[in-house]
């Protein structure tokens, strides 16, 4: 459909149309994500508790594991980010979705560490390119002033991911099929389903359905005054792209302070069946899946009141809403150790909640409503990529960490770190980004 044949009257129903099922299929693919992300750390459980495998893949060679993981998905946040801007989402989020289904598919047939070795490094790159490849897509059809709302509601994905998909495939795991390797099958046809949806329903732009570009449908004339400098904008090349974001001093602040709070809730979805069960002495492994489900409940919560927030108490600032959740971040996890010191499960759900609420309000703001404002929508996947990419080597030590430390002292060193990242944004507290 050409742009010269929209009128007004067909322009609007269309323009809502197609943001509507963008926001639906951007959310779907990246919640799918988790389906293939949250295998390994359910099927930990069956692997420690097989006679044969658990000589080799010890819970330090599992930690191991996770680090390699995370280091490649790391690697690849930098990339695809560029890569989304500079050739469009659809291609990005299509190959990673297909990778990550392969590789978790071998993963469960060959679960041998010179295997699991370099399907972990294939399975983090392939889980990088979700990120920012739905926020380049998001950001193509929303606009600044509504972007608080609107992501603080679609960043539920991963907090929803995180919340269903570990215990869903540690049901069909155990309780159905009594075999870890189940679970990366299920999580593998999951993500196949996913990626059957983006094909259908997914497209890059307005543009691309012959509607105009969202600061054309929609201006920002009752924001704040923005920054005078937007990212980039002569940037024509992939690395053109990259150096200038990574130059941003706003787009740097940000990715130190994701750097520090990404650890906490890496060690939460990756290690928190065994440490549940280890805490809780007499938990089954299917309930050790399914107490930390507070914390994913409350992280559904938490980016849609932040984001509101955000919009309506701080006139689409980002920064003061990341600070207030930081700051009781550090005060949920200082209190992780003593309060469950008791092994009482309630207290310790009431905890697991506390957190979630606070630190996916804080890792919402940071890593998806800001990334998303700073970088504009022109720049939106790069600032996004680059900013999770410095989160993503933060979560490499959440991935490597337990295996290690115990869960208290790590508990106070993530309050710690959290305090660091609060303080690191202060200075912003009235920074505006530049342009829709």
């Amino acid at each position: 459909m050409s742009n010269t044949l929209m009128t007004p009257q067909t322009t609007a129903p269309s323009y809502e149309r197609w943001r509507r099922q963008i926001f639906a299929i951007t959310w779907i693919a990246y919640a799918g994500f988790y389906f293939t992300r949250q295998t390994f750390s359910v099927a930990k459980l069956g692997i420690l508790e097989d006679p044969v495998l658990s000589t080799t893949l010890t819970k330090g060679a599992l930690a191991n594991l996770d680090a390699v993981y995370l280091a490649a998905y790391a690697a690849g946040q930098f990339v695809w980010g560029s890569v989304s801007d500079r050739y469009g989402p659809r291609i990005v989020l299509i190959g990673g979705l297909a990778m990550s289904a392969i590789a978790t598919l071998f993963m469960g047939l060959f679960p041998a560490l010179f295997l699991l070795l370099p399907l972990m490094i294939v399975q983090g790159l392939a889980q990088s390119t979700g990120w920012s490849g739905t926020l380049k897509n998001i950001a193509q059809f929303f606009s600044i002033g509504e972007r608080g709302r609107v992501l603080g509601l679609w960043s539920t994905n991963y907090a929803f991911g995180g919340l269903v998909a570990a215990p869903f495939l540690g049901w069909v795991a155990y309780s159905v099929f009594d075999s870890f390797r189940v679970a990366f099958f299920t999580g593998a046809l999951v993500v196949i389903g996913v990626l059957v949806l983006v094909l259908l329903f997914q497209r890059n732009t307005p543009e691309d359905v012959g509607l105009p570009s969202i600061e054309d449908y929609h201006s920002t004339e009752d924001l704040p005054p923005l920054d005078d400098e937007p990212i980039a904008e002569s940037a024509t090349s992939l690395r053109e792209t990259f150096w200038a974001v990574l130059r941003d001093r706003m787009v740097l602040t940000l990715g130190a302070s994701y750097f520090l709070l990404k650890p906490a809730r890496y060690a939460i979805l990756l290690w928190g069946p065994v440490m549940i069960a280890e805490r809780l002495h007499d938990a089954s492994n299917f309930e050790a899946i399914t107490v930390p489900v507070a914390f994913g409940v409350a992280g559904l919560v938490a980016p849609v009141l932040i984001g509101r927030i955000s919009d309506l108490l701080f006139d689409a600032r980002r920064i003061p809403a990341c600070v207030v959740s930081l700051a009781s971040l550090v005060v949920a996890l200082a209190l992780f150790g003593p309060m469950t010191a008791t092994g009482n499960v309630w207290v310790m759900v009431a905890v697991l909640a506390a957190i979630g609420l606070t630190i996916y309000g804080a890792d919402a703001m940071i890593s998806c409503v800001a990334a998303v404002d700073f970088g504009t929508s022109k720049h939106a996947g790069a600032a996004a990529g680059t900013i999770n990419g410095f989160g993503s080597v933060g979560a490499i030590l959440g991935g490597l960490l337990p295996g290690y430390f115990a869960t208290e002292q790590l508990f106070y060193g993530f309050a710690g770190a959290a305090f660091i990242a609060m303080v690191l944004l202060i200075p912003h507290w009235n920074r505006m980004p530049a342009a829709a």
